[in-house]
């Protein structure tokens, strides 16, 4: 099985997932290009029961696309951003794949919200595109 391991810049704030992730990509929405400083968060989801996280949290939430709420996490000593959701409550996460520690296990395969892509982002080729969130 797997193992992938990250965190946030200072290390207090880690976390391992293990198994393969459900799926790996980029985010254009505006609400990741302003939490990222860039133009897109790269991404990689996991079952929260695949996932063991370590240290304390800042979240910070935002309105989602479908209602509700977006949280996400980063840590409150550096301020890295490190993963989506909130653990012990969400089933699922979002790792954000700048946390890595291990760049090697990012594999993108889709992006979504394309329609909000900067024109200034180029697009890695070969991905499965979605203009907003897929069903």
């Amino acid at each position: 099985m797997t193992t992938i391991t990250g965190g946030c810049l200072c290390g207090q704030l880690r976390y391992e997932a293990r198994g393969v992730p459900d799926g790996m990509g980029f985010c254009y929405c505006g609400d990741c290009r302003k939490a990222s400083g860039s133009g897109f968060i790269p991404f990689m989801g996991f079952a929260a029961s695949a996932l063991t996280i370590t240290g304390r949290t800042h979240q910070f939430h935002s309105p989602a696309m479908r209602g509700g709420s977006a949280t996400r996490n980063s840590c409150p000593e550096c301020g890295g951003l490190v993963f989506g959701g909130i653990h012990g409550v969400h089933d699922s996460h979002t790792i954000y794949a700048g946390s890595l520690d291990d760049p090697a296990h990012f594999k993108p395969t889709l992006a979504i919200f394309v329609r909000d892509k900067p024109d200034w982002v180029v697009m890695p080729e070969g991905l499965t595109v979605f203009e907003t969130m897929p069903d």
